[in-house]
């Protein structure tokens, strides 16, 4: 999965800060293992309370750590990466790709529509 290369130089920041060994979690709780759903949870709350407004906030958006992984990879579609390559970056198969993710598609009909018509003036 391709990886941002500013959350990459958050990741290495805090590993050198942490320390820690790749079979450890990145994040770890106070006695060094896994770090406890709560507490992430609680973590994951403040900061929507502290950076949405309150309609955003009382709202579905992002209420969930896991929201991210939908919005990234409705993200990934939507810019046009194709969905096998999506599908193998997140560990589904195409077919649960397009049956979860395809009603996030959007405003993709004048791109196909150039792309046909590409092909197509190509093959004269």
């Amino acid at each position: 999965m391709p990886w941002p290369p500013t959350l990459v130089a958050l990741l290495r920041e805090h590993l050198a800060t942490v320390g820690g060994e790749p079979a450890q979690p990145i994040f770890r709780g106070v006695q060094g293992g896994h770090l406890p759903t709560i507490t992430y949870r609680r973590s994951w709350d403040r900061a929507r309370k502290a950076t949405f407004s309150p309609q955003q906030y009382q709202s579905p958006l992002a209420r969930r750590p896991y929201d991210l992984r939908h919005a990234c990879l409705s993200t990934w579609l939507n810019s046009g990466v194709p969905p096998a390559q999506v599908a193998a970056w997140a560990g589904h198969s195409v077919e649960v790709l397009l049956r979860v993710y395809a009603k996030c598609l959007e405003g993709q009909d004048d791109i196909a529509k150039r792309r046909i018509a590409e092909a197509l003036a190509a093959g004269n």
